[in-house]
């Protein structure tokens, strides 16, 4: 029995971090049945539009590679739940197509060239945890606000000045991590999340001086700022 639970976790995980293929075999994309997909690591340039034949997806690491763009194709994903993993490519943009993954939990597009957050990141509703830090963003646009399930926003090594108030709209918010951002300001409305237990300012020092009288607020009931 052991040895045909081994057998059936292998058939679903795929584990092809830091093989330097440069291109992804073929072979790969037959595999219709695969979970989980570690592609990590491997001087990928491009992704075949093969990537929608992977229906099973809930796991897909592509980060640490020299991604330039994503197919549209990887929108057809739609039963990707788990986790999308993007870090560390040489992205500029990302498939409006995206905004169909309604149930990912977990994505992290830091270290990428983005430049602003795409509409389709705020239809992903689903997101419990955004990583997008080092992007060169100057600015977050209100739709934040949609990602209501969001958990852990983190924005670190930007260019941010501020945040929207629209930040108030993410109830279910409980670590923030602005560190390295050249902040002047922040909204009140953070100060009115009912379950902010972690708020990251340190290496922001242009903050320095700026009226937050919230922060008290946060601290009163319990939470934690790094200054």
């Amino acid at each position: 029995m052991a040895s045909e639970t081994a057998s059936e976790m292998a058939s679903v995980h795929l584990n092809l971090w830091k093989k330097q293929f440069g291109v992804v075999p073929e072979s790969v994309w037959d595999r219709h049945d695969l979970e989980s997909l570690v592609l990590a690591d491997n001087g990928l340039v491009e992704v075949s539009e093969r990537v929608r034949e992977l229906k099973r997806l809930r796991m897909l690491d592509l980060g640490h590679n020299a991604i330039v763009s994503l197919p549209e194709a990887i929108g057809e994903l739609e039963g990707l739940t788990d986790f999308l993993y993007l870090h560390d490519n040489r992205l500029r943009e990302l498939p409006r197509s995206m905004a169909k993954l309604k149930r990912l939990r977990y994505l992290n597009v830091s270290d990428n060239e983005l430049g602003v957050l795409p509409d389709s990141i705020f239809d992903m509703t689903g997101l419990v945890e955004l990583r997008t830090s080092k992007c060169g963003l100057a600015v977050v646009p209100d739709a934040l606000g949609r990602l209501t399930e969001l958990r852990e926003l983190h924005l670190r090594d930007n260019a941010l000045a501020t945040l929207p108030s629209s930040i108030g709209e993410l109830q279910e918010l409980r670590h923030l991590d602005l560190r390295g951002n050249p902040l002047t300001t922040l909204p009140a409305t953070l100060g009115e999340l009912p379950k902010l237990d972690k708020l990251d300012l340190r290496w922001t020092p242009s903050l320095d001086g700026a009226p937050l009288p919230w922060i008290a607020k946060l601290e009163a009931r319990g939470a934690l700022i790094y200054r």
